[in-house]
């Protein structure tokens, strides 16, 4: 349907390679994208050809800086938290939706497998794709420069603004702005 998330905390699936999910997950994106634009259901092939997918996973994974044995391996089993978020990268890259929500996506990342992950975010980003990045930290978006900062308390957006209002979250932390709503409660 044209959206993606990027979990928190992705489930492990061991059995399934990283290759067979991509596959399969891919050929049902690439069936709808194909309905959508109109092709009958007589004229749509399986999926995307094997030599086709295998080259455009190949691509993928050499912009997150994967090894290509990590397509055989079983889907997030004894992966580090980089290994992880990688995947999900990975993941949005092969599929392609219009919006993707990444939660938390800098959560367990060392300096250095947030570089990666938020490279491939950028390279993504575009037209075709929105973004939605969910964090508490502002380091994320040292890599990731956002357009629009929201901040949300108890489920609702209180406050929004530009990549300025992030900063101003960094140095101040959020006491700020829960005495503001407190104010206007008044």
């Amino acid at each position: 349907m044209g959206l993606f998330l990027a979990f928190q905390y992705p489930s492990t699936i061991p059995g399934v390679s990283v290759a067979n999910f991509l596959r399969t997950a891919v050929n049902a994106r690439y069936q709808e994208l194909r309905s959508s634009n109109g092709g009958g259901e007589a004229e749509q092939p399986q999926g995307l050809p094997m030599r086709e997918f295998r080259k455009l996973l190949k691509e993928k994974m050499a912009l997150l800086k994967m090894d290509p044995s990590f397509a055989r391996r079983y889907l997030n089993d004894g992966f580090s938290g980089g290994e992880k978020k990688r995947m999900e990268i990975l993941q949005m890259a092969m599929l392609r939706p219009e919006i993707a929500i990444l939660d938390e996506t800098d959560s367990g990342l060392d300096i250095d497998a947030l570089r990666i992950v938020s490279e491939g975010v950028n390279q993504l980003l575009g037209p075709d794709l929105g973004v939605l990045v969910i964090t508490h930290y502002q380091r994320i978006l040292d890599y990731i420069k956002p357009q629009y900062v929201h901040i949300l308390v108890e489920g609702r957006i209180v406050k929004s603004g530009g990549p300025d209002l992030a900063l101003t979250l960094e140095e101040l932390g959020y006491d700020w702005v829960r005495e503001e709503l407190a104010e206007g409660l008044r």
